[in-house]
């Protein structure tokens, strides 16, 4: 099954905060979708104006067009909009720069990593790179004289400096090639000036700057290096740690209490990214045990979906109804930062939301790091053992779990405590997907809601797993909690449906991680769950219609497990005869794939290993034997035919041959019986 992991070519859930894959391609498609086409062009002379205040109007324009508004944003992208706002990070006019930088900040934010790739191939780390040690200079000053600076001067850069620090956090997740660069400015030291200065800054300023420490320390060695350089870098983490509100405090305030919240996950996340080194006095032993899981557990116990998505439509709805200021006059320059009441509260919304999508994320990535045997690498040799009509009845083992999963006594004992807040955050709002007839009424919520979907499902995917490498008696034999666990992530699946098509990769992504979380149910309840017709049926055909070769193996491990509920005769012949159709025919491969021929094969012989079970009636009378004798010289071939230098190919080589030599076993043993 494997375990869910972050990975840093693909990090972040929310890539694109207002998606636009439901919009079809093209500038024509762009111009004809949006109902501001005819604005574009006057905003982009204005860019380009000798009048200043033209200039910096036309930013904030770009800002406020592209407000939850993808075809906008696509069609301005098409007119090089991202190229004309990096030519005025060098305006002679410092609020031109800086609406510059927020408009950019907001195409990184809504817009993913296609626009970060443009900035970053439009060579914006040239003027962002010098912009850290001016931000420094012009904040030590206020810092150190706040009366003798004006309010509106320091929001100002305030504002920039969150402009740029959002910029530079998505671009280090954009590719290897941007971080590798980021990395040359060394930011460390100015990203930490910020926490450390965190009661005299607004807290929307030093959480970027945490959320860019935390993407820059994740597998990244020379920002790790940096951080642990320096002793009171922790130091300063760890008192953010303690003496951020609790949840209790936080309970019934606003937005900044939110991101209180936030910038607390973060601390505890840049902790664990970058350990302080053994020599240095940590006032705790396990960061993890003693603080990050008890601040994540009530985070994500906090929220309840449904009401959320019923607050965002409320206010969405009293949005629409209230007559709209024309935002667009250059008479009365619009402000970037004005909200109504109602954006605030969505704004609130959306970062509790984030929050708990931060947690999950770390919640994943602890589980993916609980301790998971593996398969010891034994001698390797070219040499395949053809004549496998010689293995004994001793090789043959059944394997009755997950792949490489051993029976693992330290798995910990918090585990099964999560599996019901997480089994709530995986259940379909009306805000989740958007509707297949186009946008969402509001893509930002639809995005962090769905996000929270597929992280909830990891953790699922990756708790059941460590459960199921340490066999609990009382887990597996509290079979009434089994079913309702099972009957759960079922309800959640059938809610996002089959239905898929553009725009709505988020209901596909549901699917291939939740059937790997109904794998590992399955094999801890292996035996009780009673399967439904109409389960086993559509696993079967997402295994047929995937081009992913995980989520056919999950597919076929799940119909593995359901195959032996001893009563359920019937679903036992339709899943064998189903895995049977996976193998390859005498010499010919298989259509299904290496790995899952491997796995179809490997449930075959654990499903009829004991042939006392009531379903065996069905390998006798259906001459299972013969077919599976059929099977082995294909099976021989395909696995003579993996290429062990590949990536994962030795491991992958050593599976297939153990499965090989247990099916010519399997085979010779049940011939014996002569039943």
């Amino acid at each position: 099954m494997g375990k869910s992991q972050k990975k840093r070519s693909m990090r972040r859930h929310n890539p694109m905060r207002v998606p636009d894959s439901h919009l079809p391609k093209g500038l024509n498609a762009a111009s004809s979708s949006s109902s501001k086409t005819e604005a574009i062009l006057p905003i982009l002379q204005k860019m380009e104006s000798l009048d200043a205040s033209e200039r910096k109007w036309a930013c904030v324009a770009v800002s406020n067009l592209i407000q939850n508004d993808p075809s906008t944003r696509r069609l301005l992208q098409g007119k090089n909009v991202v190229g004309a706002l990096i030519t005025r990070l060098t305006d002679s006019e410092e609020e031109v720069v800086v609406e510059a930088a927020g408009a950019l900040r907001n195409l990184c934010i809504d817009g993913g990593y296609d626009i970060c790739g443009e900035m970053f191939n439009k060579n914006i780390l040239a003027p962002l790179m010098t912009f850290p040690a001016k931000i420094s200079g012009v904040l030590s000053q206020y810092l150190e004289s706040p009366k003798s600076s004006p309010e509106n001067a320091r929001k100002l850069i305030y504002e920039f400096a969150d402009s740029v620090i959002t910029i530079l956090w998505c671009l280090s997740e954009t590719s290897h090639k941007a971080l590798n660069a980021i990395n040359q400015i060394s930011l460390v030291p100015f990203l930490m000036s910020f926490l450390a200065s965190r009661d005299k800054l607004p807290v929307s300023t030093v959480t970027s700057a945490a959320q860019c420490l935390y993407i820059l320390t994740e597998d990244n060695p020379p920002a790790i290096s940096q951080m642990r350089s320096n002793s009171a870098y922790a130091e300063c983490l760890y008192s953010i740690i303690r003496s951020t509100p609790t949840m209790e405090e936080q309970k019934s305030e606003g937005l900044g209490m939110e991101r209180a919240v936030t910038l607390r996950l973060l601390a505890c996340g840049i902790l664990r990214n970058a350990p302080p080194p053994s020599s240095t006095p940590s006032p705790v032993d396990d960061l993890e045990k003693e603080i990050l899981l008890p601040l994540i557990e009530p985070v994500v116990a906090s929220v309840s979906l449904a009401e959320a998505s019923t607050a965002v439509q409320t206010l969405i709805e009293r949005i629409a109804s209230e007559p709209q200021i024309e935002k667009l006059s250059l008479k009365n320059t619009p402000k970037s930062d004005h909200k109504s009441t109602e954006e605030m509260e969505l704004e609130r919304i959306e970062t509790k939301l984030r929050t708990v999508q931060l947690g999950l994320e770390m919640l994943t990535g602890i589980c993916a790091t609980l301790p998971e045997p593996e398969i010891p690498l034994e001698d390797e040799s070219d040499e395949d053992d053809d004549d496998m009509e010689d293995a004994g009845d001793d090789d043959m083992e059944a394997d009755d779990t997950i792949p490489g999963v051993k029976p693992n006594p330290s798995s910990p004992s918090f585990l099964p405590s999560l599996v019901q807040p997480l089994l709530a955050l995986i259940q379909p709002t009306p805000l989740s997907f958007p509707p297949f007839t186009g946008p969402s009424p509001h893509p930002p919520t639809t995005s962090v809601i769905s996000a929270i979907h597929i992280c909830a499902l990891e953790c699922l995917n990756n708790i059941f797993l460590s459960l199921a490498s340490s066999p609990n008696p009382v887990l597996s034999g509290d079979k009434e909690g089994g079913a309702r666990v099972w009957d759960e992530v079922w309800k959640a699946l059938a809610a996002v449906g089959l239905e898929t098509g553009p725009g709505q990769e988020r209901r596909r992504e549901m699917w291939e991680i939740g059937v790997g979380v109904l794998w590992g149910i399955a094999i801890i309840w292996r035996g009780s769950l009673v399967p439904q017709e109409n389960h086993v049926k559509l696993l079967m055909q997402l295994s047929d219609v995937t081009s992913d070769q995980t989520v056919r193996v999950r597919c076929i491990g799940a119909l593995e497990c359901l195959a032996q509920h001893p009563e359920s005769i019937d679903a036992n012949r339709v899943i064998s005869t189903y895995l049977l159709s996976m193998l390859p025919i005498d010499a010919n491969p298989s259509a299904a794939g290496i790995e899952p021929t491997i796995q179809a094969a490997s449930a075959l012989i654990d499903i009829y290993s004991d042939e006392g079970m009531p379903y065996d009636v069905n390998f006798r009378q259906e001459g299972y034997i013969d077919r599976l004798a059929q099977s082995v010289e294909g099976f021989r071939k395909t696995i003579k035919g993996i290429d062990r230098k590949k990536e994962g190919g030795k491991e992958l080589r050593l599976r297939g041959e153990e499965v090989r030599d247990n099916l010519v076993a399997f085979i010779k043993y049940r011939r014996q019986l002569r039943l």
